[in-house]
């Protein structure tokens, strides 16, 4: 099969592809079309369907593996699939492992070096409430080997939120070396932790779409509840300390305007909050780096509210 990193503008596309989102939409001028989001391992892929009930379009629904005929188009710096026609595949005509997006890094061994982390620890009640999520909790361990650290904007992949976690903690342990005042233990538990709520927020792959309590809570609401779980399970977790652990994860993400409920009022979720955006804003132009045949400029980005461009060295 040809992969969606591999498409650029002017290809003909003819494989089967898992349909990750579908939705109907109508034109200004009243003609219905659908929008659907095509996925594999390497990445997803924007696709129109100009006209759902002409012949040679069958009826097909979110995550059904479809094989699609089009074109590749660009529009607004964005490569487009016009669908021509689709057809909807039986079991055997594909194999699944090749439309579920994977981290580029081994899982086992990002897992590995993140219990190294824990290992680091050295107070008490923290290492021991990582312990339990880390260590001991299998069903967690399993969840979160395998989640996405988000919907679709950064390391939306199997193994995402590990790797986002992995980074994160890397950060904040550098920010600790450079920055003495701040309490390396409660930051890399927090960096640990803080994005735990995303084995509930998203529901696992092949949907990763946003669950019941994912969009009525949110993660961060959810995660400062799973270490609150924890800690009442740790006899004499102190509660000062138990409260700026929840703090840094209810202030990571800094702003109320992009859902936090608290804002950094200590030093160490001021940390967390950097690193996290770091991450995830470099992550992000990471991917649409490496989604894109453009040279030069790349158009307007919503997430970072610019117009983009590919860096040249000539």
């Amino acid at each position: 099969m040809k992969y969606i990193k591999d498409y650029k503008e002017g290809d003909r596309v003819f494989d089967i592809y898992l349909c990750k989102h579908k939705q109907s939409a109508v034109t200004k001028n009243g003609k219905p079309y659908d929008n659907v989001i095509l996925q594999d391992k390497t990445g997803t892929l924007d696709a129109k369907i100009w006209d759902p009930n002409s012949a040679g379009i069958d009826d097909f629904d979110a995550l059904d593996y479809i094989e699609v005929y089009g074109d590749v188009t660009s529009f607004q710096g964005a490569l487009q699939v016009n669908v021509k026609r689709v057809r909807a595949c039986r079991d055997g005509e594909f194999d699944p492992a090749d439309y579920l997006p994977v981290s580029k890094k081994p899982v086992a061994g990002m897992y590995q070096e993140l219990l190294r982390y824990v290992g680091s620890i050295e107070n008490t009640y923290l290492k021991k409430l990582l312990e339990a999520f880390f260590v001991e909790d299998e069903e967690f361990i399993w969840d979160f080997q395998k989640s996405s650290a988000a919907k679709s904007v950064h390391h939306g992949f199997i193994g995402g939120l590990l790797e986002h976690t992995l980074n994160v903690v890397k950060l904040c342990d550098y920010y600790c070396r450079s920055y003495p005042l701040l309490k390396r233990d409660l930051l890399l538990t927090a960096a640990m932790c803080h994005d735990i709520g995303k084995i509930r927020e998203i529901a696992p792959f092949p949907k990763n779409d946003y669950t019941d309590d994912g969009q009525l809570l949110g993660h961060i609401v959810i995660g400062s509840e799973m270490v609150q779980d924890k800690v009442r399970q740790i006899e004499g977790f102190p509660p000062v300390l138990a409260s700026q652990l929840k703090h840094c994860i209810l202030a990571h993400h800094g702003e109320y305007e992009y859902g936090s409920p608290k804002k950094p009022a200590i030093m160490e979720a001021l940390a967390l909050n950097l690193a996290d955006n770091t991450d995830a804003k470099l992550e992000s132009f990471t991917e649409i780096l490496e989604n894109t045949t453009e040279m030069g400029w790349l158009g307007f980005n919503r997430i970072f509210d610019s117009n983009l461009r590919m860096t040249r060295m000539d």
